[in-house]
């Protein structure tokens, strides 16, 4: 199966997607940026705006108190001249203080402005001219000359003077309003402006989050599509993996039928030649021993010596007959089988073992297959664990069988690369390549505990069970 390769588009697609969230947040920061920047530039405007504002108002402030003090100047002269009161006299000097200051303000507001500068010394020369007629006609007045001070009150020269300062105040007044109206306008302008901008701001904050939000979708369809190809490649791999895997679990189980028959066959060779030639042997042994009626001591022992040959071949024969192929596996099942070999794991080494095996009818690769897993269980309590107790279980459930071989010896780590679990991973893969689960749950001092389930298999011709032997 060929290994699916990303297309090309989708790849500059991914990679142009990569770059919209920065470029996002780079607009977005600018945004910001220019809204902090434009309400900051409002602000300063219409501060400006209002600080000029508030200095125009405080020049028109004064020239109104010179208009009002001057007023207050002549009323308090004309009272004081009708009725001779001194009181008339404070709101007099009141006046005069207060024209002073207002004056005052007036130049300092206009220092700047040498045109308006002027006004304001014509205006204070006026308004000084006007203080010194109202202050002429009560000195006259004080010293007793009526004819003189009611003689300069008839010549008009205090409404010449009043006059003269109330056009140089229009003038001024005039100017303020206009510079006020002025200061308005900017204010709204500034304030239009500043409307116009967060409007503006508004809405191409607006057009960033739609572009973002396409962008963020471009980018998830991007990412969906980049996960569906990776999981594409990765089904495509896991199905080259599950089809490697089958085709090696089916070349094992064939390898294994191929070894069991091989084992077979040697065994049957082994029965059929050198058992027919090792029996052949011995009867011969026999008949030569009848044949002499009385053979020498050396003859005798040399007879009894080659008859102990013959008997420990024919015992290896055997050995290596269980070896290749249990005789009770094959003649009575596996029951009487796994009975056999704990029977001999009991002899050997005095562990305690605990039977529970239920009759079944199996078909003989499941038959071997269990005998192989409880033979190398049971061979790696004898050789590695150390135990004095094993508990061997057979069970047949839900049309499977099951073996268990669970002891407590010192255990092993399950990772570890020990002879006894090299042979469990042995073990793993043969019943695995039957459909079975092999389980093996141990640790350093917690013994072990082996479990196979294998799904039942049909039970096939028993074999013709190979004849025995003939005694010695």
């Amino acid at each position: 199966m060929p290994t699916p390769r990303p297309r090309p588009w989708r790849r500059a697609h991914w990679r142009a997607a990569r770059w919209h969230m920065p470029l996002s947040v780079a607009l977005a920061v600018l945004l910001a940026v220019g809204v902090f920047a434009g309400a900051e530039w409002t602000y300063q405007r219409a501060l400006d705006s209002l600080v000029n504002l508030g200095g125009r108002d405080t020049a028109r402030n004064a020239l109104q108190t010179v208009m009002r003090r001057l007023l207050d100047i002549e009323s308090a002269q004309r009272g004081y001249l009708l009725t001779g009161r001194a009181a008339y006299l404070q709101p007099y000097q009141a006046a005069r203080t207060d024209l002073g200051n207002a004056i005052g303000r007036l130049h300092e507001h206009y220092r700047s402005d040498p045109e308006l500068a002027r006004l304001v010394d014509t205006l204070e020369e006026k308004s000084l001219q006007k203080v010194s007629e109202a202050a002429e006609t009560i000195s006259l007045y004080d010293a007793g000359s009526h004819a003189a001070w009611q003689g300069l009150v008839l010549t008009d020269i205090g409404r010449e003077k009043m006059d003269a300062v109330r056009r140089v105040a229009d003038v001024l007044l005039a100017t303020e309003e206009r510079r006020i109206a002025g200061e308005r306008a900017a204010i709204y302008r500034t304030l239009e402006m500043g409307r116009l901008g967060v409007h503006g701001l508004a809405l191409l904050s607006l057009l960033a989050y739609i572009f973002f939000l396409r962008n963020n979708v471009a980018l998830q369809a991007s990412q969906v599509a980049h996960a569906a190809q990776l999981r594409a490649e990765r089904d495509a791999f896991e199905q080259q993996v599950r089809q490697r895997t089958e085709e090696l679990a089916l070349l094992n189980l064939g390898l294994q039928e191929m070894r069991e028959g091989e084992r077979g066959g040697l065994a049957r060779a082994l029965h059929d030649d050198l058992g027919a030639l090792l029996t052949t042997a011995k009867l011969d042994l026999t008949r030569l021993r009848h044949a002499l009626s009385a053979p020498s001591a050396d003859v005798s022992a040399r007879l009894q010596h080659l008859s102990a040959t013959l008997d420990q071949g024919i015992e290896t024969k055997r050995r290596l007959m269980e070896g290749l192929m249990p005789s009770a596996l094959q003649n009575l099942g596996l029951h009487a089988a796994l009975e056999q070999r704990a029977d001999e794991l009991h002899q050997r080494t005095g562990v305690a073992v605990e039977l529970d095996l239920q009759p079944l009818e199996l078909d003989a690769s499941t038959r071997q297959a269990l005998f192989a897993v409880a033979q190398g269980a049971l061979s790696n309590v004898e050789r590695h664990a150390g135990a004095g107790r094993v508990v061997l279980r057979l069970s047949g459930e839900d049309g499977a069988v099951a073996l268990s071989v669970a002891d407590n010896g010192r255990g092993f780590a399950e990772r570890g690369g020990s002879t006894s679990a090299l042979g469990l991973r042995n073990l793993r893969h043969r019943i695995e390549s039957l459909g079975g689960t092999f389980t093996v749950h141990s640790a350093p001092g917690d013994g072990t505990h082996v479990e196979v389930r294998l799904p039942g298999r049909a039970r096939p011709t028993e074999p013709t069970a190979l004849p025995e032997d003939p005694p010695a």
